[in-house]
């Protein structure tokens, strides 16, 4: 096998397995609606603590 047709098999796979490895990244961090509205909740309880605890100073 010489180099240019390592090239071209570089050329054509590599593409191919960059895209796959990112739509196993993009697939797996996706989060369900019911996490994000969980994490909003808790942001929203979070930020009315503190500003309870600055009220009460």
């Amino acid at each position: 096998m010489d180099l240019s047709s390592m090239q071209g098999l570089m050329v054509i796979v590599g593409p191919i397995v960059l895209a796959a490895a990112l739509l196993w990244a993009i697939l797996r961090n996706r989060s369900s609606k019911r996490q994000l509205d969980e994490t909003e909740a808790a942001t929203r309880r979070n930020y009315d603590a503190h500003d309870a605890a600055d009220r009460d100073r």
